[in-house]
This record gives structure tokens, sequence and C-alpha cells, in this order.
């Protein structure tokens, strides 16, 4: 087993990720160059929980703006993230990993629903655990539920695997001289109102004093480095 800084994790990978260069979608492509990753991640011990969000098929956003019911909306989100979830699950079970799906919005006949018990007894069964369905409830991101699942599940980190490596002051795409923070700690992250992850996450990560890395997940081998301790992030913490 490799020295892993942190070893049982929380991965939260947006939507967006998994549509690679198309506007909307699941690129398989990309699905399968993250689940390498995870499975390269397993390889060496750490025990992974896996929140995808929705955002490369729906968004509720765009419903609420024609004014449709936001609940509406963020229950089409919610199936969106399950799509997601069993895109990578097949990933990870053509690689060989039994990836678990523990959904938060009861599904059953697709995925079993989510409880604290039995996500538990998986990961300590040595398999990789997904949380599609959100937190079953209208009006709270993935993020939050990234937050709420590692708490439940005890977990040491969350990873949040973004386009880019990184917090940074503004939009580095946009702003080139745009400063990437090595750490920071919650309070700061809250106050400066970074965009990275709600507020919410913020707060639950904090109050379950669980650190979030931001790093990219652009260039195969990410995850490992992370988990080393090694790899180009920002820490929040403390």
């Amino acid at each position: 087993m490799a020295d892993l800084r942190w070893k049982r994790v929380l991965v939260k990978l947006s939507g967006e990720a998994l549509a690679g260069s198309q506007a909307m979608g699941i690129d398989p492509d990309v699905v399968g160059r993250i689940a390498d990753d995870l499975v390269a991640a397993h390889a060496l011990g750490a025990e992974i929980g896996v929140v995808i969000g929705g955002g490369n098929l729906f968004r509720g956003a765009w419903l609420q703006q024609q004014g449709t019911d936001r609940v509406t909306g963020d229950h089409m989100g919610m199936l969106a993230t399950v799509m997601n979830a069993l895109a990578m699950r097949e990933a990870l079970a053509a690689r060989g990993i039994r990836a678990a799906a523990l959904s938060g919005m009861p599904v059953p006949s697709v995925c079993d629903t989510f409880t604290q018990r039995d996500a538990r007894a998986r990961l300590a069964e040595d398999r990789m655990v997904l949380f599609p369905g959100g937190t079953g409830c209208p009006f709270f991101t993935t993020d939050t539920t990234a937050a709420l699942r590692a708490a439940e599940m005890g977990c040491d980190a969350i990873l949040k695997a973004t386009n880019v490596d990184g917090i940074y002051t503004a939009d580095p795409k946009k702003d080139p001289s745009a400063r990437r923070y090595e750490a920071l700690r919650f309070e700061e992250a809250i106050a400066r109102d970074l965009k990275v992850l709600d507020t919410a996450a913020f707060a639950l990560a904090r109050d379950n004093a669980i650190p979030i890395i931001v790093f990219s997940i652009r260039e195969p081998g990410a995850l490992i480095d992370v988990l080393s301790g090694r790899g180009r992030a920002t820490v929040v913490a403390g």
C-alpha cells in the first residue's frame, strides 16, 4: 500500500467534466479516463466515495428561468446525477471494480437507496461507492451532498476535482494576473465568497473538520498525486 496522505476520501466531480469537449452529454473516453484514475487510487489502498454533478445533462436553473417550480427542476437535476453515476459504475465494472451506487433520491429500479449503514458496509467490503441523487431533497447542491456524505462516511478529506489546479483570486482563464492560493482557512473561503463550492458545503466541511482539496482532473494521474500529498492543489482547512 502506498503512503497516502488521505486514505478515505470523497471525490467530487462536476457533471461538466464528463462531457469532455462537448457542450452537453457524456463522453465515454473521459469517463473511462477518470475511471482509470479512480481504479489506480483504489489499488493503492484508498477508500473512495464519489459524488458526480448533473450539469452535463440538466440544470434546474434552466427551468427556473422559464418560471417553472424550483423543486421540479431540482428533482430533474437529481435524476441527471443518477445517469452519470450509472455511466461511471459501468466504466468501473469494466475495469474490475464492483462499485455500489446508493442514491439519496429513491430510484429502486436502477440502484439502491442510500443509508449510512449500507454505505459504510460497502466501503468495508473494499468497494468503491457512488452517491447519486443528491441529498434526496431540493434546494441542496451536489457540493453540499459531497460534504454531507463525507461527514457520514467519516472521510479524511473531500477532493474537489475541477478544470483548474486550485482556487484562484479570479478566473485564471479570464484574468492572467489571477493568483492561486496554496492554502485557505474555511472562514477565508466563506468570507471571500469563493465560488468553487457553495457556502453550505464549506460550512458543513468546516464543522466536521474535513479539509477540502481543490485540484484539476484534466491530467491523468492527478488524483494519485493529490492523495500522495504532492499534487498541485489548494487545501482549504482549519
